[in-house]
């Protein structure tokens, strides 16, 4: 049996090879510490499991080691259940006291004992603000405080809460017995415009001046995922404690499939190092351990996906994430600038660096899971007597799998069921314009949600991103376990996606369109383009034909054509 060092685990059991290395904190917090300099209150936004409770810690630190300021760490996660400002604000207080109690700095233990008992202590509206008053009081430093998980606070405690803040930073400077923290951040996965939401009143704007944190130097930061060479350094932290060496095309690999997101960057090499290696550090990691590694923890789905990817039931998810499936820049008039912001601080999607309103997963891993999540209930509906059947051990025949799926495409599209779900659209479409002419209690953006949502809701897709979806079930359910891999990539702005099957060293490029959307030879150029990047002399052009008056006759076709040296097959469906 091996034997793992107690290092390798951490409190919640889970042997995790890397949770001791530590990549600095400050550069992974851009500008925090000139917000601290400059007196100000801020956000601190990132998704879970992105290391924001690792950096805070380290980053407490090294402020409380440099003895300019006080840096103090408040988690406010036991808030979550918190439904009435009594409780809640006294929880905030305990909790304010926990981690003194607890703080490496001696003063912080020394007063957390003192403010039990004083007047003040006894009313919700004022015991937090005093609190942090009399603790900067006693203070022979300024003191900056972090809130972690102030996501917990909802509704008339959230309101409390940033209340007695506002208050405290107002009369900070007024005379020597107002004082407060020169410095605060509430630190959560959601930005500042979430929490205004969360508070206004239904005639407020979002802006600052309609929240009860009326901070006029509000700023909004988030934390950085690792970069390329943070990841290196991490690795070779490994390496230079325990002699395991990442390869360069290992390194390489892992930002290719993460982006740098830390949780993955950690979980990737523990596949590595502790389960397919069990801890033989002799052995090296190279560029095709980490594929594997991939693919093993895609199909092991640990609850940090699960959880991510249940946020694709909300319906505000889906409308943002249903666009950039079919490659769109293009978001209906239902989607809020709200719904792509909320969707972004999840951490499902960024903007692309080279067009800030091109929208994409945050990392490919991440747009794997989205498409297996959406089109597992699919998968479930395809026969399992297809699985493997076109694939012999040495090659991939791919045209008998379009032509199947082109069967299975006429008998299961569901056009029925759409025209049923359209002829209601059409019926709530009428209901809500009579409502606004007659009581006008909503709005057109409203109303247009509202017609999007039902749709959603009966066929689980958008009417443009379900044809996709339906041939990634099939390819998942017919390839599952057979190929070596099924790459997805999303096309920003091109209105495609592009799929490419790696069977026996073997890849086989496709591209899905709408017919209508773009032309025949435009489709036909970037299809090349992606068999170029795949290596391919062959390729399929999958064009769906989403115009239900036309007969199947007409939308089922096969054809193949000669481009530049190159064989595409144009398969209508």
């Amino acid at each position: 049996m091996v034997q793992l060092s107690e290092k390798y685990f951490n409190i919640a059991g889970v042997c995790n090879p890397l949770k001791h290395y530590m990549i600095p904190a400050v550069p992974r917090l851009p500008d925090v510490r000139e917000m601290i300099d400059s007196s100000r209150y801020f956000i601190l936004h990132a998704p879970r499991q992105s290391g924001k409770t690792t950096c805070l810690a380290a980053l407490i630190k090294k402020i409380n080691t440099e003895g300019k300021y006080y840096a103090a760490y408040c988690s406010l996660a036991p808030l979550r259940n918190a439904s009435d400002e009594k409780t809640a604000m006294s929880k905030v207080v305990n909790q304010i006291n926990a981690e003194l109690r607890s703080s490496e700095v001696d003063l912080f233990r020394d007063l957390a004992y003192t403010f039990g008992d004083r007047p003040y202590m006894s009313d919700p509206d004022t015991k937090v603000r005093m609190l942090l008053n009399d603790l900067c009081k006693y203070l022979d430093r300024e003191l900056i405080v972090f809130f972690d998980e102030a996501d917990c606070l909802h509704e008339d405690p959230l309101i409390t809460f940033l209340t007695q803040i506002r208050e405290g930073y107002l009369r900070r400077y007024d005379s020597k017995h107002s004082v407060f923290p020169r410095s605060m951040a509430l630190v959560g996965m959601r930005d500042m415009r979430d929490y205004l939401s969360k508070v206004r009143r239904d005639d407020e704007s979002k802006g600052p001046e309609g929240s009860p944190f009326n901070v006029t130097n509000i700023d909004s930061l988030t934390l950085a995922d690792f970069t390329p060479e943070e990841i290196k350094s991490l690795y070779g932290q490994h390496t230079e404690e325990t002699g395991q060496v990442f390869e360069t095309d290992a390194v390489e690999r892992v930002w290719f499939w993460t982006e740098g997101q830390p949780w993955l960057v950690n979980a990737i090499a523990n596949d590595i190092v502790v389960r397919r290696f069990r801890n033989d550090f002799s052995r090296r990691v190279t560029g095709s351990e980490i594929d594997l590694a991939v693919h093993d923890l895609i199909l092991r789905n640990p609850s940090h996906f699960d959880s991510l990817m249940n946020r694709l039931r909300e319906s505000r998810v889906r409308r943002v994430i249903d666009p950039v499936i079919i490659g769109s820049d293009y978001f209906p008039e239902e989607v809020s600038g709200d719904d792509t912001k909320y969707v972004v601080d999840l951490g499902l999607l960024k903007t692309d660096p080279d067009n800030c309103e091109s929208y994409r997963p945050s990392n490919p891993i991440y747009g794997e899971l989205i498409l297996r999540y959406l089109t597992s209930n699919l998968q479930k509906k395809i026969p399992q007597d297809l699985k493997n059947k076109w694939m012999d051990g040495t090659r991939l025949d791919m045209d008998g799998l379009l032509r199947a799926f082109q069967v299975y495409w006429r008998e299961n599209s569901e056009v029925k069921t759409k025209t049923k779900v359209n002829d209601l659209a059409r019926l709530i479409n009428d209901i809500v314009g009579k409502a606004l002419e007659n009581h006008d209690i909503i709005n057109d953006t409203l109303a247009t949600k509202i017609v999007y949502d039902l749709k959603a809701k009966i066929t689980d897709f958008s009417s443009e991103a379900y044809a996709h979806l339906v041939l990634f079930a099939f390819l998942q359910r017919v390839l599952n376990g057979g190929a070596d891999f099924i790459q997805r990539e999303y096309a920003l702005g091109l209105t495609k996606s592009d799929i490419c099957v790696s069977y026996k060293d073997i890849r086989y490029p496709l591209e899905l369109k709408i017919k209508g959307v773009m032309s025949r030879d435009e489709s036909l150029v970037q299809l090349l383009g992606y068999m170029d990047r795949c290596g391919s002399q062959v390729g399929w052009l999958v064009i769906f034909d989403r115009d239900s008056s036309k007969t199947w006759e007409e939308r089922l076709f096969w054809e193949t054509v000669d481009r530049e040296g190159k064989t595409v097959h144009l398969v209508g469906c």
